[in-house]
């Protein structure tokens, strides 16, 4: 069994993975590991699990040594961190690689082994971000655009009235109250912002059929009236950093057809 650390921002999404797939999943604040409490929950997540490496993606950098830390200390294991150098299954076409985050980086690997290239991958997390695969195979760039939740929590902080919602689905694009009116706005003006998005990046790697996949807090509920989005996958960051890990513990030496730059 594997143990995948996804660290973000907010949170830190567990992964317990098998050799096909990643069988069990759960988040522990990232914050837990500055004040001491995430080794107790790392423990009880991976239970009685044989073990036998662990793999990260970090987007926190002060967070990065001190889960490497508990997997060496609990475990005794050999932790491998994605990065442009590590990373397997795609191609980097992109002017200086150390600054894509590496989840994305998982993200893309993940679909393009689950649906080939082109791809794209919408992460719908803290922010919004669009990673393209293109039909080399290559991760090429993508799209960061402000997420949901931050945009919302934003209004409310900045102005004296707007409160403090919960996004959920709104079935008339016209509010009768400001809740109702801010819904429409986040729900529904982020699905008219991927659509627009999706077209134009067909336009930019002249294709008619683009697969996307989303992930992430809300994908599910963004996705759900929006045929251009053609897979759900929450799971698809674990999954990449599964991948990753299999494909260097083969020691392949092909980086998924495409090239590294």
């Amino acid at each position: 069994m594997i143990l995948l650390f996804d660290i973000g921002n907010t949170n830190t999404h567990l992964g317990l993975a098998n050799s096909r797939r990643v069988i069990k999943q759960a988040d522990v604040p990232t914050a837990a590991w500055f004040n001491g409490t995430a080794l107790e929950r790392v423990v009880k997540f991976a239970a009685r699990a044989r073990l036998e490496g662990a793999a990260l993606c970090s987007v926190v950098p002060r967070a990065t040594p001190l889960v490497r830390k508990v997997v060496q200390q609990r475990w005794h294991l050999p932790c491998l961190e994605l990065t442009p150098k590590t990373l397997r299954g795609v191609g980097i076409d992109y002017p200086n690689p150390k600054t894509i985050g590496p989840d994305r980086l998982a993200n893309a690997a993940a679909a393009r082994h689950r649906v080939g290239a082109p791809v794209v991958v919408v992460d719908f997390g803290t922010a919004v971000t669009f990673d393209v695969v293109d039909q080399a195979g290559d991760y090429v760039g993508g799209i960061i655009a402000p997420g949901l939740a931050a945009m919302t929590d934003y209004l409310h902080e900045k102005t004296a009235l707007l409160p403090r919602i919960r996004i959920r689905e709104v079935k008339s694009p016209i509010g009768k109250s400001t809740e109702q009116a801010m819904l429409v706005g986040a729900v529904h003006g982020y699905r008219g912002l991927i659509r627009e998005l999706i077209m134009e990046l067909k336009r930019e790697l002249n294709v008619h059929r683009l697969p996307v996949v989303a992930t992430g807090g809300y994908a599910q509920l963004i996705a759900s009236k929006l045929p251009e989005i053609t897979a759900v996958d929450p799971l698809l960051t674990l999954e990449g950093l599964r991948l990753v890990w299999e494909d260097n513990r083969k020691c392949s030496p092909q980086r998924g057809g495409g090239k590294n730059r």
